[in-house]
């Protein structure tokens, strides 16, 4: 029988400075190999001596800009969680740095799906946004503003929307 959960048995790397989030991810995604990081140094560590099947990485606190370039480089599937660093131009910045999702810590109950449709996508339409921007579009709408996209960054919603 073919598997139909695309994140069982994955290898996920979560770096957070929040031991609490840490734990919360580990649950949600139980299915999942998990290591945690809880600094830009673990992480790095981490990455260097393992291979892993997605990322998931804060922006503040731990160098999350950082490590992304090191996943990026590793062609691993990145979503970058945020609370402190949720903005359009973090938005832009996030993706335009090679990360496949931004996420705000307001929905971490969900990462499971949104790492679900990033690894999905990554496979059907890796040029596009894809399905976790369409369940997050009212919420950054709301968070945001109507015109957020076009104040953001127009050249940016061409390319990837």
């Amino acid at each position: 029988m073919q598997n139909t959960n695309i994140l069982e048995g994955k290898k996920i790397i979560i770096v957070d400075d929040e031991p609490d989030i840490l734990d919360s991810l580990k649950e949600i995604l139980d299915t999942c190999i998990i290591d945690t990081a809880p600094d830009f140094t673990t992480a790095k560590e981490l990455l260097s001596k393992n291979t892993y099947d997605a990322a998931i990485l804060d922006i503040m606190g731990v160098q999350g800009y950082d490590l992304l370039e090191k996943t990026t480089k590793k062609n691993i599937p990145t979503l970058m969680l945020t609370a402190h660093a949720l903005s359009p131009n973090n938005f832009v910045k996030s993706i335009n740095k090679g990360a496949h999702a931004y996420i705000p810590k307001d929905r971490l109950s969900e990462v499971g799906t949104f790492l679900k449709d990033i690894l999905e996508n990554r496979e059907k339409d890796p040029g596009k946004l894809g399905k976790w921007f369409s369940r997050l579009e009212p919420f950054f709408e709301e968070k945001f503003g109507e015109y957020w996209k076009e104040k953001a960054d127009p050249e940016f919603w061409r390319k990837y929307y």
